[in-house]
């Protein structure tokens, strides 16, 4: 049961890569491919109807998280908690922009929102990055289940890292660049004209450099993480989803240049799919293996009434059907081909 439940958190935190995060790409492409006002309208009308509705995925992976593994819920929401408070105004700051920018018609006001909303959507998929490279990384736990991080220490991946180290830092600008190349295919694909040909040429530089990225985030992992090189060697099927990942972005490419501008997002989003199945496979069964410790959650966790805090039987599990059905209300009632849902911007 413990793999089925981590293969379902894992398959709604893809569902919000996926759908939430061609909203952030969109939005930190949106000060460099919006020239004009009435582009920035565009690029904002393009996420209005599905944005917040995106974002249930986030809610719902974690409130699922809570309800079946509580002790790895707990752990690393109190061992991350500054980098989960930066990743909670970015949020905040966001939605704020999106909500606020057509309330005053002023020089001052909209571009202020809009760069709110850029450099907010850009940290935002930099932050999700640098969480997966941690989580790739490992983290170093202590005998009662808890860890302490600081934010940076000397950048190296090896001995007493930081939050910010030179593997998660690559991990969050490959992140950053495969989001922007989502995005930009999204603008692609539902706008026309010159902010079609900004978003596709946008979409090819954050290709180039999404590839050069995720080849050497791979290498660096072999080197950081050892853990990873052997569930590939025991489970030789595994290295289906990078290559199901290169093949992806390979499909991105090529529709690109014949000028199918949907078929390319969707093998956008496939490739982001494979890139996080790749993730979660080099990291299950152990959720955060830490190279030097050698410690994984399972064995930290601590007992509770004789079980694993993270047992599946530790909490009441409706909490997850709940959120699957409040994910489900929200994107049956935002369609994306409606753009009445929300107010002019």
């Amino acid at each position: 049961m413990e793999t089925l439940w981590f293969v379902l958190v894992a398959g709604m935190l893809a569902a919000y890569v996926v759908l939430d995060g061609f909203d952030l790409g969109a939005g930190a492409l949106h000060l460099w491919i919006a020239r004009s006002d009435d582009d920035r309208r565009r690029v904002f009308r393009s996420i209005g109807p599905v944005w917040d509705g995106n974002e249930v995925w986030l809610v719902a992976a974690a409130g699922t998280l809570f309800a079946v593994f509580p002790g790895l819920y707990s752990t690393a929401f109190s061992g991350f908690y500054l980098p989960l408070m930066m990743l909670l105004w970015s949020l905040i700051g966001r939605a704020c922009a999106i909500e606020f920018r057509g309330l005053v018609d002023g020089p001052p006001w909209r571009p202020f929102w809009d760069a709110i909303f850029s450099v907010s959507s850009a940290l935002l998929a930099l932050f999700l990055g640098i969480a997966l490279g941690n989580v790739v990384r490992g983290v170093p736990l202590g005998a009662d289940g808890t860890f302490f991080t600081p934010l940076w220490t000397d950048f190296l991946p090896r001995g007493v890292t930081g939050i910010l180290d030179g593997y998660t830092i690559v991990v969050g600008f490959a992140a950053l660049a495969s989001l922007a190349m989502h995005g930009g295919l999204w603008i692609a694909h539902k706008t026309d004209g010159d902010l079609r040909s900004r978003a596709r040429r946008a979409s090819i530089f954050a290709w180039g450099c999404a590839g050069a990225l995720v080849v050497l985030a791979g290498i660096l992992t072999a080197v950081v993480q050892p853990h990873a090189v052997h569930r590939f060697r025991a489970a030789p099927l595994g290295a289906l989803f990078p290559l199901a990942a290169a093949g992806a972005l390979a499909g991105v490419a090529a529709f690109l240049r014949r000028d199918r501008d949907r078929a390319a997002f969707l093998c956008s989003c496939a490739f982001l799919v494979s890139m996080l199945a790749t993730a979660a496979f080099s990291v299950w069964p152990s959720a955060s293996v830490n190279p030097t410790a050698g410690i994984t959650i399972e064995a930290s966790w601590p007992v509770i009434e004789g079980r694993p805090s993270g047992s599946l039987f530790t909490t009441t599990t409706p909490t997850a059907p709940a959120c699957w059905a409040r994910a489900a209300f929200a994107a049956n009632v935002h369609d994306p081909r409606s753009l009445t849902t929300i107010a002019p911007v």
